[in-house]
């Protein structure tokens, strides 16, 4: 089988990081500018897109080859490729993966992709930035805010009951949006919110990132190799690979980076940690007598 997440199959944004130490200042500026915005701010006319960062045209002429690319015009057409991806539906992904199937078994097929997704993820992430997310998630005196959308919610309950054991305020905002605001009202300057958003991003975890950071929140974002419009305001990014040969995304690689963030965070607060599950196993244990006397005495 040939591999999905080939070096040809590599987004824009993945090129940038994969390629950051080769580029200009000028370049850099660029590049930045584009993630700031990604991918619309690449999708204007190369001369408003050397404007809006403030560097000549031949600079993005000379960004995109560097990148790999034949010049301005095959960077924006990997950009509107994106764009397209980005909105697939499962029936579309579906067909996609299904059109020219090996005939290799599902199970082969699915650990293949799944592994070329870590494989990829893991080549895009800093080592120095994961630690710097963890000292963040770590830190006692901030408190933790965590939403995730209708395909993800399940990654953020996850990520949640974990933290939770591990550390003090630690919250999980509701799949409700109209609930949201209460929420966002608890946030204050230096707290954390970790926000899970993939395709076809959801326009209203934007708009609350959107007031989170307004509040003067970080933002810890674990998203796909797309990356969501949050990405712009985010503190911090994971881009995730999540394609696979089905209808729907795969989690592996993102829920891979939460177990890792996990034991780490763990390792850093230990001592606290350890306490604090001691005390939550006690009280484990003594609610089911608790109700059993409450039950006698009624």
């Amino acid at each position: 089988m040939t591999a999905r997440n080939s070096p040809k199959s590599e987004t824009v944004a993945e090129r940038i990081r994969l390629g950051s130490t080769r580029l200009t200042p000028a370049e850099h500026k660029l590049a930045n500018a584009l993630l700031a915005n990604y991918p619309v701010a690449g999708l204007s006319s190369i001369t408003e897109f050397a404007k809006a960062a403030r560097v000549s045209t031949p600079t993005a002429l000379r960004l995109a080859k560097k990148l790999g690319f034949a010049g301005f015009p095959s960077l924006q057409a990997a950009l509107r490729g994106e764009v397209s991806a980005q909105l697939q539906d499962p029936i579309a992904r579906h067909q996609r993966w299904s059109h020219d199937a090996p005939d290799a078994h599902v199970l082969n097929r699915f650990a293949e992709a799944v592994m070329e997704n870590l494989r990829g993820s893991l080549k895009l992430i800093d080592h120095r930035s994961f630690d710097r997310i963890a000292d963040l998630i770590a830190d006692p005196h901030a408190a933790v805010h965590i939403v995730g959308g209708r395909i993800t919610m399940p990654l953020a309950e996850y990520f949640h009951t974990h933290l939770h054991m591990i550390r003090p305020q630690v919250t999980l905002m509701p799949a409700l949006p109209a609930s949201w605001p209460q929420y966002l009202l608890n946030m204050k300057r230096g707290d954390i919110l970790i926000a899970f958003d993939v395709r076809r991003y959801d326009q209203r975890l934007a708009e609350v990132a959107g007031l989170a950071h307004q509040r003067k929140v970080k933002i810890v974002l674990f998203t796909d190799q797309w990356m969501s419009p949050i990405a712009g305001i985010a503190t911090h990014a994971f881009p995730l690979r999540i394609d696979a040969p089905s209808g729907w995304d795969s989690n592996v690689a993102t829920l891979f980076m939460i177990e890792a963030l996990i034991a780490d965070i763990v390792d850093r607060r230990w001592p606290e940690t350890e306490q604090r599950i001691r005390e939550l196993e006690g009280l484990t244990s003594a609610l089911p007598a608790a109700q059993g006397r409450l039950r006698r005495t009624s």
